[in-house]
């Protein structure tokens, strides 16, 4: 049993596989892949004024667009797990 700090937490001992893996994928995938742009930082780079994040957004969407209104578009239509899986695997993930 472990506590919600990391003292606890550092505890847990690794699994066997993960210091055997050759490869591993790392998936972050959020409201971000909505307008697919450059990077999982969109929002950061388009608050901050970035030129090409607000031209993109200036040419894509209407006028006081917020990030929040890509949230709808995220529904993962055609988020199949088992495919993924089977993909990884197959590239020698572990």
């Amino acid at each position: 049993r472990y506590e919600p700090k990391w003292s606890s937490l550092d505890t847990r001992p690794l699994p066997k596989w993960y210091d055997e893996a050759k490869v591993g994928i790392f998936i972050h995938w959020g409201v971000f892949s909505v307008p697919s742009f450059e990077t999982e930082w969109f929002w950061n780079n388009w608050h901050s004024g970035s030129a090409d994040f607000v031209k993109f957004m200036d040419e894509n969407y209407r006028p006081g667009f917020t990030y929040a209104d890509f949230a709808p578009q995220f529904t993962a239509e055609f988020y199949d797990p088992n495919q993924w899986a089977d993909i990884f695997q197959a590239a020698g993930a572990k």
